[in-house]
């Protein structure tokens, strides 16, 4: 299972939200280079990054910033206000390897089947639930649709990864909502990323022994409630 340490940017500045409220950020660093260059010191190979003003803007707002994030040489996947072509291809060029489709995954699905079709590997969707139901626009709005099913129905359409966020649990440090995942592990032909509470070894293990593709952390790293070379160790299996 991979690890991916998580940097979310909201005015060029690493910060973590609790249950996606905006009103509710903390900032860990100013310079997210320089804190993605400390997880690729720690053994990391993977990062995620969310736009958290694009996707609450609808349009991306931390490209640049984004763009300095590929040169630290991590296999970095990016979502955040990604709803046309011409951003993913942005994206892309500037040397990100995975981009994730969200809101407009909900608001346009053939579009998704489209660019999944075009781009193979490097489109991911996230899915992003509250309550089990998927919520969009950075969060602030909560559709009618199941998280689990929207999932079925990606992997149906040939999306081959998606990154699924249970909200309520996120920045919580409370754990992950193992019973969902287990399900979600059920998915055919489809890569699952947990997100949203992963906060104990114990998460990364069951996730792991699942056969999930990856775990995200977050808060749990910077208020050192986990140990990145430690997740990194426990989800190769060489801990446990």
């Amino acid at each position: 299972m991979k690890i991916y340490p998580a940097i979310d940017l909201m005015d060029g500045s690493v910060v973590r939200l609790t249950k996606g409220d905006y009103d509710r950020r903390v900032t860990y660093a100013s310079d997210p280079a320089e804190t993605a260059r400390g997880f690729k010191e720690a053994g990391a190979a993977c990062l995620h990054v969310i736009d958290l003003d694009g996707a609450r803007r609808g349009v991306p707002q931390n490209a640049a910033t984004i763009r300095s994030l590929t040169d630290v040489g991590l296999f970095t996947e990016v979502g955040g206000g990604i709803r046309d072509e011409a951003r993913i291809a942005m994206y892309l060029d500037y040397g990100v390897r995975r981009v994730i489709l969200g809101t407009v995954a909900v608001r346009d699905f053939s579009f998704v089947e489209r660019m999944a079709a075009r781009y193979g590997s490097a489109i991911a969707v996230g899915v992003d639930a509250r309550d089990g139901m998927v919520a969009v626009s950075g969060w602030e709005e909560t559709t009618a649709l199941s998280g689990v099913d929207f999932c079925r129905r990606l992997a149906d359409a040939g999306v081959g990864t998606v990154i699924y966020t249970d909200i309520g649990r996120d920045g919580c440090l409370a754990g992950a909502n193992l019973p969902l995942y287990r399900t979600l592990s059920s998915i055919e032909g489809l890569d699952v990323i947990a997100s949203g509470g992963v906060s104990f070894e114990s998460d990364i293990a069951a996730l792991r022994d699942m056969g999930l593709h990856g775990a995200i952390v977050g808060k749990a790293l910077y208020e050192g409630k986990l140990d990145l070379r430690r997740c990194l160790a426990i989800a190769r299996g060489a801990e446990t």
